[in-house]
């Protein structure tokens, strides 16, 4: 073995380790942004995009830019699932389409983590898996399926997770667009006989506001589904 190995620079272990943290933050919720990751870092959204675009070069991230004026959003590639020992979560694929749902979750997820650091915050992609491990639903509704033999359940975007494993986890939806009526009273529904979640907690734009609420009304689900302004969740 060579004697000239590179000595490693002082901090680089510790830039290594938050690089490889960053990773598993974006693997773990599909796509990230550098104001997401600046709200959960506590800093300024350029020190953010800095260290994205270095993990970026290292081949661990890629960067997608769907939305004309919308902040990038970088998700975890083959080698960044690895490095972060979730290959088991599989690559998250942006588009035109979720790009803006999975920029705005990655703000709700950071804004929880810093509100409640009592908890812990996971995905409907980790809720998928952990729910196909278990072979039960862990935080998931059960909806009826009209005309069909069978049944489905439905996954929230996010959960929020007591740390000292007491008490039930919140559900939490992410509602940037109108859901056909009878089919979001049928979720609001599932939510309120849900009984695996303390309840569900609707983060909604201000155009959806109005038919969540009377969604709710109709579901009887008043007590345990709330709705709580994007603006107030998510600054700016």
């Amino acid at each position: 073995m060579s004697r000239a190995r590179r000595a490693r620079k002082p901090g680089e272990g510790s830039r290594s380790s938050e690089r490889i943290a960053i990773v598993e933050w974006a693997a773990r919720l599909g796509a990230i942004s550098a104001p997401a990751l600046a709200e959960r870092e506590r800093s300024g959204v350029p020190s953010a995009r800095a260290k994205l675009a270095a993990a970026e070069r290292d081949g661990l991230l890629r960067r997608a830019s769907p939305l004309r004026g919308a902040p990038a959003l970088y998700t975890a590639t083959r080698s960044g699932l690895r490095a972060a020992g979730l290959g088991s979560l599989g690559p998250c694929r942006v588009s035109a389409s979720n790009a803006a749902h999975l920029a705005f979750c990655a703000a709700v997820a950071a804004a929880l983590e810093r509100r409640y650091p009592d908890h812990a915050v996971s995905s409907e992609r980790e809720l998928r898996r952990d729910e196909r491990d278990a072979r039960a639903p862990l935080a998931s509704a059960h909806l009826s399926a009209p005309g069909a033999h069978g049944s489905l359940w439905h996954r929230p975007d996010l959960v929020l997770w007591p740390r000292a494993g007491e008490g039930l986890p919140t559900a939490v939806e992410v509602e940037l667009t109108v859901k056909a009526p009878r089919r979001l009273e049928e979720i609001c529904r599932a939510w309120a006989r849900a009984r695996c979640v303390a309840g569900a907690v609707y983060v909604a734009a201000p155009s959806v506001e109005s038919a969540l609420a009377r969604a709710i009304a109709r579901a009887r689900a008043h007590e345990r589904v709330v709705v709580v302004p994007l603006a107030a969740v998510v600054e700016g």
